[in-house]
């Protein structure tokens, strides 16, 4: 076993920036290996499939953020991110209704993902022990399939070869990772591959925001209903900083946005269940073309099956679990797979039997997101699964627990409480089973349906609809 204090971290962005900055509390240096460039200021990175898309980090991930990185929510919101109370802030139209507006227990920190990116990677290489090897390329793992001692990296200006060493290699690389493949070369065989495709297509456009909606203005989704045997259709808007709007419309095989900016307004307003979006931005400032993205298929590789795994060696993040993204798990989860990883190395170091460990820890901590997304995801028109999972397997009639919580979720706060920190990765589906979620579910609906979008009178004063009563 090698005694060296290095760990390389693969890949630059927001899971990447967080694994590096709990490294750097255990180990005496932290070496990041990024392909690109980083951009200046807050511009979309090259290499994130959803980079000018809608992106929500949840208050589970943002906590966990916050941990590792004490100031990084003031720093975004200084830089004009909006931190939107959930359910106060929300205005949802779910599968079961329109989601009362109770007050809040949860939250989401709601910016581009350029800003969160450029916050996060400020505030993670403000820690003495990391440094970033930009415009650098991985060639492979070194070592072999008992051991990792490194990289091979190459410098896509001089063509430099070189070996980088480390006591531990983290592929933080995302949806594109070569890890297979990497892996192969030194004996390790493939993993088993679990994938929900649902062949969503999203499409975006930013808005001026109107006169006085600049702050304070709710986070709005008309959510998509995969019990009905018809495509899946759903928008959001988003409040983020400089007084804009962010608006990605998505849609299942079948029922997908197109690019064509005439089309997208009438998507927002006539092409989902309402048309609270479209009537919002109906006479706005565009200020982007529309942009699209096929990149939203589930997939789950699962390293920690595999008989032989190589000790110094961990795989997290997208490389490893990847959702549809219309959900907003991922990098949440990817936050709450950092926190798996800790718990191993401060249980165990850098000694034998921490790689297999971290990486069964790893899959254990995205296992309700994977398990959230795609048993909804598998219910839409020509959505294909591959693997065995009984959740996804499995008879629609397996859900209707999960259903019946989601519909008493919009008319019983405590419920809603529940809900919502398992969709906002605030808590698992072991915690959130309570005396008072129990006792909740039994005194069954508080308060009335809602027959309108609760819009607040400031709120719906940008439409010609009266507010919700």
């Amino acid at each position: 076993m090698t005694a060296h204090r290095r760990a390389v971290v693969l890949g630059g962005g927001f899971t990447a920036m967080l694994t590096s900055a709990m490294l750097s509390r255990h180990i005496d240096e932290v070496v990041v290996v990024e392909r690109d460039e980083y951009p200046a200021g807050a511009q979309p990175r090259k290499g994130v499939p959803q980079a000018r898309h809608c992106h929500i980090l949840w208050s589970g991930g943002a906590r966990i953020a916050e941990t590792y990185l004490p100031g990084m929510t003031g720093k975004l919101l200084e830089a004009g991110a909006h931190r939107i109370g959930i359910p106060g802030g929300l205005v949802s139209l779910t599968p079961f209704g329109w989601q009362h507006r109770f007050p809040s227990t949860e939250f989401t920190l709601a910016s581009s993902r350029a800003l969160l990116d450029r916050v996060m990677r400020e505030e993670t290489l403000r820690q003495g022990r990391i440094s970033v090897l930009e415009r650098t390329e991985v060639l492979g793992l070194t070592g072999g399939a008992d051991r990792i001692t490194g990289v091979a990296i190459r410098d896509r200006d001089s063509g430099d070869e070189r070996v980088l060493e480390a006591g531990l290699v983290v592929d933080a690389t995302g949806r594109g990772s070569g890890m297979r493949r990497w892996l192969e070369r030194i004996g390790v065989p493939a993993p088993q591959e679990e994938s929900v495709d649902t062949g969503m297509v999203y499409a975006t456009r930013v808005f001026r925001a109107p006169e006085g909606t600049e702050s304070g203005f709710p986070l709005v989704s008309v959510l998509a209903d995969a019990r009905r045997p018809v495509p899946g259709r759903g928008a959001v808007l988003m409040p983020i900083e400089d007084g804009r709007w962010i608006v990605t419309l998505s849609g299942t095989r079948g029922g997908e946005p197109t690019a064509d900016a005439e089309e997208f307004s009438a998507f927002a307003r006539d092409g989902v269940r309402h048309p609270l979006i479209g009537d919002l931005i109906e006479g706005l400032e565009p200020l982007t073309a529309v942009q699209r993205s096929h990149s939203t298929v589930s997939r789950r590789l699962h390293y920690d099956r595999l008989g032989v795994w190589p000790e110094g060696l961990v795989v997290i993040g997208d490389a490893t679990t990847a959702f549809n993204p219309v959900y907003g798990h991922g990098m949440s989860a990817a936050a709450r797979s950092v926190v798996a990883l800790e718990a191993q190395l401060r249980d165990r170091g850098l000694a034998a039997g921490l790689g297999r460990a971290a990486q069964r820890a790893v899959a254990r901590a995205a296992d309700d997101a994977w398990a959230m997304a795609t048993s909804n995801d598998v219910g839409y028109p020509g959505c294909r699964v591959q693997g065995a999972d009984p959740r996804l397997t499995g008879p629609a009639a397996d859900r209707r627990d999960a259903d019946m919580m989601g519909a008493l979720a919009t008319r019983n706060r405590d419920v809603a409480r529940a809900a919502l920190a398992l969709m906002t990765l605030s808590a698992t589906v072991t915690e959130i089973q309570s005396p008072r979620l129990f006792a909740a579910l039994r005194r069954g609906p508080e308060v009335p349906v809602l027959t309108a979008p609760p819009l607040l009178p400031h709120e719906s004063a940008r439409l010609r609809i009266p507010a919700a009563a």
